[in-house]
């Protein structure tokens, strides 16, 4: 048998048991493929697997660098993937590292420094990471990531607290996400007495009879008509079927003793205070159908069940879908908070790496932010010219790693989808119950995120603008804008383009930036030599500027 040090990697899927049992063979598949991930992603980083047993990988590493930065890869690489798939049926992983003194007999490795690896799995959260002091001292100064300390932790079979930090995952915006601080141990000077424990096991159950009968009453009056989310896409957060209301009407229940000045203010409440938005934003009637983000299933929900509800209530969103309401609360203040952290629960179990916030308070809209930037309707124009099965590898201005996302998860998303597209960033919308709902959803979201309009570039699974092929897509195009060409020429362009019902367009422009436009072409190439022809006419070194709805370059 061998010693030695090693950072020990543990790793296994969250729920495992239950997504086999409810779907064997997809899930068998599923987990091949992801394995492929993990054991590509160890192999890079220099690890090895030295065991596996059904869902869990260990691996070592020489290094607790490469260990942390190998598990932040495959979970940002499988977050991806399960962008495809509900959060019931999403596959993730719970890493735990370490660095520990091990024995290595034929191949497997043995000691505490696995079996703790083990334990901090288990405190990781769902699609987290866990690393013990030890490890973050290592890795501390020499990873662009931030932890977050829980504290000495208890563990199974470990004779001592083990301390240990969460890793804050990184999200698309350049943000970190905030873990569950998990409570950690309190220090104790000394034992409780062996003939305390009845008593403490006595007043134990009393207080849990009493705390869960208060709480079971509570989620009546302040939860019914806010059930758990179903999420049906990696965007789309929808409120379950409302359940029945309780048998045991609330003017039915038995009222408590209350003193003269008690029913006094029963007669007379508080009014609760005017709305006034955190940023000084002008508010407004709260107004159902003009609530952005949201699906057609939240909004019966807001329509049936907030709206007919009186003070004091808050509704919260994020501009990923997720939502939360609050109604029948004691306070302004706890309807906010209450609405604010049920929002956030269920953006939390989508991946949503937005922030909620509150969207109104009582009747009144309080957002910040204002109605989304959208464009002008109609969103798409049915147009068999330019239409043409989608790819993620020919969608404009995005790196290689948006198009691998895309692979992953656009195109195996479930339809009706709609994608929406800015200069910097895409966003799209899942398994809608419209296409119409895809768009407007993609749209505002992207919008939202952009600070201007964005476009519709695909829907389902096609192109349904010109996708440009002949030269690189550089930009957008704003036919107002007269950098392009000379300014006096811009009142021409714009008429000339406004008048396009379909085809493909182009805009070329000479040395002294005289345009020439090509409209509603048969293709893209036709479109490039009309609009060379039409500059030529005016112009010398005419070359092509804009196709369709992009400015280009050479490739």
């Amino acid at each position: 048998m061998k010693r030695k040090i090693a950072a020990i990697f543990a790793a296994d899927i969250a729920g495992y048991s239950r997504l086999v049992a409810e779907d064997e063979e997809e899930t068998l598949r599923r987990l091949a493929s992801y394995r492929q991930v993990t054991d590509d992603f160890i192999a890079k980083g220099g690890g090895r697997i030295f065991n596996t047993a059904g869902d869990a990988v260990l691996a070592e590493f020489p290094s607790a660098v490469e260990a942390v930065r190998c598990a932040i890869d495959i979970q940002e690489s499988l977050r991806t993937r399960n962008m495809a798939y509900p959060p019931s049926r999403q596959m993730a992983f719970r890493i735990g590292i370490t660095i520990g003194d091990v024995v290595e007999r034929d191949g497997d490795l043995l000691g505490d420094g696995v079996n703790i690896a083990a334990r901090l799995e288990g405190l990781a959260e769902v699609g987290g990471i866990c690393i013990s002091r030890a490890v973050h001292e290592q890795v501390a100064n020499k990873l662009s990531v931030q932890f977050a300390d829980i504290g000495a932790q208890e563990v199974k079979n470990i004779p001592t607290p083990v301390h240990a930090y969460m890793v804050a995952m990184r999200r698309e915006d350049g943000t970190y996400s905030t873990p569950q601080v998990k409570k950690p141990v309190k220090a104790s000077d000394g034992r409780t007495p062996n003939w305390m424990w009845p008593a403490v096991v006595t007043v134990v159950s009393l207080s849990a009879i009493g705390v869960g009968g208060f709480l079971y009453f509570t989620k009546l009056e302040t939860t019914a008509l806010h059930p758990p989310p179903v999420v049906n896409s990696n965007l789309a957060t929808v409120p379950a079927p409302t359940p029945a209301p309780s048998s045991v009407p609330a003017e039915a229940r038995p009222a408590p003793s209350t003193t003269p000045e008690q029913k006094a203010a029963a007669v007379s409440p508080p009014s609760p205070t005017p709305p006034v938005s955190p940023t000084g934003v002008p508010t407004e009637k709260l107004v159902v159908a003009n609530v952005p983000f949201i699906n057609g299933q939240m909004r019966n929900a807001l329509t049936s069940d907030y709206m007919s509800a009186g003070d004091y209530k808050a509704f919260a969103l994020n501009l990923g879908g997720a939502a939360g309401s609050a109604t029948r609360q004691p306070s302004e203040e706890a309807a906010r908070n209450a609405a604010t952290e049920q929002c956030q629960k269920r953006a939390d179990s989508v991946g949503s790496p937005r922030k909620c916030e509150i969207y109104a308070v009582g009747d009144t809209v309080v957002y910040p932010h204002g109605k989304p930037p959208m464009p002008q309707q109609p969103w798409v124009r049915p147009d068999q010219a330019i239409e043409r099965p989608f790819a993620a590898s020919d969608m404009p201005m995005t790196r290689d790693a948006g198009k691998a996302r895309l692979t992953s998860g656009y195109v195996a998303g479930r339809a009706p989808k709609a994608l929406a597209l800015d200069p910097a960033q895409y966003f799209a919308s899942f398994g809608q119950e419209t296409i119409e709902e895809a768009m407007r959803r993609s749209l505002e979201s992207c919008g939202a995120i952009n600070g201007a309009p964005c476009i519709i570039v695909a829907v389902d699974d096609k192109f349904v603008v010109p996708i440009p092929t002949a030269m690189k897509v550089t930009g957008f195009f704003n036919a107002a804008d007269n950098s392009l060409y000379a300014p006096e020429a811009r009142q021409e362009v714009m008429r000339q383009l406004a008048g396009a019902t379909g085809g493909w367009s182009s805009v070329a422009i000479g040395l002294a930036r005289r345009p020439g436009v090509a409209v509603q072409q048969k293709s893209e190439q036709d479109a490039i030599n009309q609009a060379v022809s039409e500059c030529a006419k005016r112009d010398s070194g005419c070359h092509v500027v804009v196709i369709g709805p992009f400015t280009v370059g050479l490739n």
